[in-house]
This record gives structure tokens, C-alpha cells and sequence, in this order.
């Protein structure tokens, strides 16, 4: 049985994925009604991919979550924790690909440098992408090996060994190489577009008359988004890791339900971010709240 506190925090938790799962498919929707009429674009398909992947990941963080709570020797024992195993990698690997694709989407689109690199990668932006996807598919691969190995290790040494704490940790940084080269990658983009954004500010501001520009005040909403998304970002890996650590003391379940409500803030927060952010995303989801206002108030008329 779970106390007080820990009730809350998976009650908590349970509300992230819940919002999580309607704010990415709102986009995955928006995004495929587009592909629906043929307006498919680059952008499109990255905030597709993105949608999709957290909503495969928040799944699997709630199912991971409930079966190391109330089902203890089923994820210890039998096949079941494998699987998820893989199903977490290809989930999380996912979606830190596409948030790496979208910062640096953002960056060669908006940020303006005059450094020949930046120039040189502003004018191959198609190129990027399917980059990017290779290291994926690589990153995926070396990841998924080392898990098979990993798993098969530790079978013989629940046989034959005792279990050591620092062995585990070290299994866990190997196995999440991809998934840390990934956070790097998306970070520094999202920096220097902060960067660009800043001096853009200053300038205009040095510039401009009155602070109220109408473009002043569009960049400083662009720096406020990134600065939030850093933030979940960093706030996805702290829960991650409070979850692995759960494993060493598993006794302590509220150690693994506050993992799982931290890890779980990022999915679902990020894509209110960007629904906020996005004209096209705003707009519709503006439509989609007059819609239900006017079917509330229609059924309110109706009942009278």
C-alpha cells in the first residue's frame, strides 16, 4: 500500500501523462490532417515524430512506474522487464532525436551568425536531418546490443555473483552514451540561438525608440521558450536518474514516483510550450477551445 505523500505524487504523475498524451497528440493531429492536404513539411514531420515519440515514452515511463510498484518480482523475473527495456530505449532515443532536430531546425532558420561554419550549415539544412538519422540508427544499434549484453550479465550474476551497486551505474552510463551525445547535441544549438536572440534584442533595442517593439518583444517570447525547454529538458534527466537509483534501493517506492512525476513534467509540458509558441498550433487550438465553448453553450441552452 502506498501512504499519503506517495499517493499524491502518483496521482500527480498520472495527470502528466494524461496531459501529455492529449497536448502531442493534438499535435501529431494538427500535423497529419496537414499531411492529409498535402502540406507536409520538414517542420511538420520533426513536431510529428516528436508528438508520437512522447507519447510512446510517457506510456512507458507510467508502465515501467506501475509495474515496479505493484508488481515487483514480475519486473525481477521472466521477460517482461526486457521489453520494456527495449521499448524505453527506442522511445527515448526518439524522442530526444526529434528535440535535437527541432533545435537545430530553429537554430539554422532563425539564428543569425556571420561564421563561415553557420553559414555553410544554414545553406545545407536539408542535409541535416537524414544526418542526424544516422546517428540514431547508430546510436540505436550499439545501444540496443549493449542492452542484450547487459541483460544476459546480469541472469549470470543473479546466478552465480552477488550484485554490486557500481557495476550497475556503470551498465547504466553505457548504455545511455546515445542518449547523452543526443542531450548535448540539442543543448548547444539551443544556446547559441539564445545567443543570437539576445544580441538581436540588444541591437534593436539601441535601435528602436521605444521598448515595446512588436519584434523586441517576438524575440524575447522566442528566448523565454528556449529557456523553459532547457529547463524540462534538464528536468527529464534529473528524473531519469532518480528512477535508476530506485533500482539500487528498491524499498523506496516515493524515491521512484517522484522519478517518474519529474521525468514525466518534460512530455507533457514541452508540448504546451510549442502548442503556445506555434502560430499554426495556437491558432488551431483556438479554434478547438471556441468549438467546445459554443457546444457547451448550446447544450447549456438546451437543458434550460
Amino acid at each position: 500500500m502506498l501512504n499519503v505523500v506517495e499517493g499524491i505524487f502518483l496521482f500527480v504523475a498520472i495527470m502528466e501523462s494524461i496531459l501529455g498524451v492529449l497536448g502531442n497528440g493534438f499535435i501529431a493531429l494538427v500535423y497529419f490532417i496537414d499531411c492529409v492536404k498535402k502540406k507536409f513539411s520538414m517542420l511538420g514531420f520533426i513536431l510529428t515524430g516528436l508528438a508520437i515519440s512522447r507519447i510512446c515514452l510517457i506510456w512507458i515511463i507510467i508502465i515501467d512506474g506501475f509495474i515496479q510498484l505493484f508488481s515487483l518480482d514480475t519486473c525481477y523475473c521472466g521477460s517482461l522487464s526486457e521489453y520494456v527495456s527495449y521499448m524505453w530505449i527506442i522511445s527515448n532515443h526518439s524522442s530526444i532525436w526529434f528535440a535535437t532536430s527541432l533545435n537545430t531546425f530553429y537554430f539554422l532558420k532563425i539564428a543569425n551568425f556571420s561564421h563561415y561554419l553557420f553559414l555553410w550549415l544554414k545553406s545545407r539544412i536539408s542535409r541535416i536531418l537524414p544526418l542526424l538519422m544516422g546517428f540514431l540508427l547508430i546510436s540505436l544499434l550499439i545501444t540496443i546490443l549493449q542492452v542484450g549484453k547487459n541483460i544476459n550479465e546480469n541472469k549470470m550474476r543473479n546466478r552465480n555473483t552477488t550484485w554490486h551497486k557500481r557495476d550497475f551505474f556503470v551498465q547504466q552510463v553505457s548504455i545511455n552514451l546515445g542518449v547523452i551525445f543526443f542531450f548535448t547535441l540539442s543543448l548547444i544549438p539551443c544556446f547559441l540561438l539564445i545567443i543570437s536572440l539576445w544580441r538581436h534584442r540588444r541591437k534593436m533595442q539601441l535601435n528602436s525608440t521605444g521598448f515595446r517593439d512588436p519584434s523586441t518583444e517576438a524575440h524575447v517570447k522566442a528566448m523565454k521558450v528556449l529557456i523553459s525547454f532547457i529547463i524540462l529538458f534538464i528536468l527529464h534527466f534529473v528524473g531519469y536518474a532518480i528512477e535508476i537509483s530506485h533500482y539500487t534501493v528498491p524499498e523506496n517506492k516515493l524515491m521512484l514516483i517522484f522519478g517518474i512525476a519529474t521525468s514525466a513534467i518534460y512530455p507533457w509540458g514541452h508540448s504546451f510550450i510549442l502548442i503556445l509558441g506555434n502560430s499554426k498550433l495556437k491558432q488551431a487550438s483556438l479554434r478547438v477551445l471556441k468549438q467546445l465553448v459554443y457546444c457547451e453553450k448550446g447544450g447549456n441552452f438546451r437543458a434550460t
